[in-house]
C-alpha cells in the first residue's frame, strides 16, 4: 500500500514588533562613584561584572549586589546607582529596553523587577550572557553598524524569549498588584487597542475607557501604571505610533489620509507628532520603506519587506 502525502497548509502568525534598546554600555568606575537619581519609561537591566554595586530604589529598598548578579528596574522607578566600595573599582554592563508585549511587561514587573537576581539563577545567567554578547557584538571589527544593530536585536529577542520561559517560575516576594487589578488593566488595554485598530480612530479619551468599565479615571490610571509600568496615556501614544507606521507602510495611503485616519487635527500636527515618536518625518519614513525590496505575488497584489 502506498502512503499518500497530503499537502498541509501552515499559517504563520502576523509579527509586528517594536523593540527599543538604548543607553547600553559597559563601564569600569572608580571607588566612590555614584550616579544621580533617575527614572525611565523603559526597563533598565543592570549586570555586575566585577566589584559590588549599591542600588537604592526610592520607597522600596536598597540592594548591594556583586559579580554575576542582575537587577531589572521597572519603568518609572526612581533609583540611584553607586559603587558599594569607596576604594575598589567596579565594572558593570547596562542597557534600557522597551517591549510591546503588555503580558510580558506585567510578568516582569510582578515577578522579578526591582529585586536582585542572584548569579546562580536562570534569569541572572541569561542576563549576564545577553549583556556580554551585546558588548562583544559592538566590538566586532568585521561588522558594520547595521549588522551590529541586527545582531543586537537578535540577542535582545533571545533574552526576551528566555524571560518568557523563566519569569513564571519566580514567585514574587510581595504582590505588586492583585488579580482584579491585573484583569482591569487587561480590559483597559484591550479597549484601547480595539479603538486604535478601527479603520479610523474615533475621538476618545482615557476617561471614556474608564467610564465603559465603570471605574474612575484616577483609579484606572494608578492601576494601569502599577501593572504595566507605563501610564495609559503613554500606552495610547504607543498604539497610535504603531498604527501610524502600519498605515504609512501601505503604498496606497498618502500622509494626508493617514493623518485623517489617526484623527489628527491637521497634517502639520500629525507630522510634528510622528517626528516626536520616530525622530523622522512621515515622508522620510515612507521614503525609507520605498527603498526596501517589494515583491508582488502572482495576483499582482500584496507586499512584503
Amino acid at each position: 500500500m502506498v502512503a499518500v502525502m497530503t499537502k498541509q497548509f501552515v499559517s504563520l502568525p502576523v509579527v509586528e514588533s517594536s523593540l527599543y534598546l538604548f543607553g547600553g554600555h559597559q563601564r569600569t568606575v572608580p571607588g566612590g562613584w555614584r550616579f544621580f537619581e533617575q527614572k525611565h519609561q523603559a526597563f533598565e537591566l543592570m549586570c555586575i561584572v566585577s566589584g559590588q554595586q549599591k542600588t537604592e530604589i526610592k520607597g522600596l529598598s536598597s540592594y548591594t549586589y556583586g559579580a554575576g548578579d542582575a537587577l531589572i528596574i521597572s519603568p518609572g522607578t526612581l533609583h540611584t546607582n553607586e559603587n558599594a566600595s569607596a576604594t575598589a573599582e567596579m565594572t558593570y554592563i547596562t542597557f534600557h529596553f522597551n517591549i510591546e508585549s503588555l503580558a510580558l511587561k506585567s510578568e516582569i514587573i510582578g515577578n522579578v523587577a526591582n529585586k536582585v537576581l542572584k548569579a546562580n539563577t536562570p534569569i541572572a545567567k541569561l542576563a549576564q550572557s545577553t549583556a556580554e554578547e551585546m558588548v562583544a557584538d559592538s566590538l566586532r571589527p568585521n561588522l558594520d553598524m547595521e549588522q551590529k544593530k541586527i545582531k543586537i536585536q537578535i540577542t535582545l529577542l533571545n533574552f526576551l524569549y528566555g524571560l518568557m520561559a523563566n519569569v513564571k517560575h519566580y514567585q514574587p516576594s510581595n504582590a505588586k498588584y492583585s488579580e482584579r487589578e491585573a484583569q482591569i488593566s487587561r480590559d483597559m488595554a484591550t479597549l484601547i487597542e480595539d479603538k486604535i485598530d478601527q479603520p479610523e480612530i474615533p475621538d476618545f479619551s482615557f476617561g471614556d475607557i474608564c467610564l465603559t468599565l465603570g471605574i474612575s479615571s484616577g483609579y484606572g490610571h494608578r492601576t494601569f501604571k502599577k501593572v504595566y509600568g507605563i501610564t495609559p496615556l503613554h500606552f495610547i501614544e504607543e498604539q497610535k505610533y504603531r498604527k501610524a507606521k502600519l498605515l504609512l507602510g501601505s503604498p496606497e495611503n498618502s500622509i494626508e489620509m493617514v493623518a485623517e485616519m489617526l484623527g489628527a487635527s491637521s497634517v502639520s500636527n500629525f507630522t510634528k507628532q510622528f517626528k516626536k515618536w520616530a525622530g523622522i518625518t512621515p515622508s522620510k519614513y515612507q521614503r525609507q520603506l520605498s527603498g526596501k525590496r517589494s515583491v508582488r505575488n502572482v495576483k499582482d497584489s500584496g507586499y512584503f519587506e
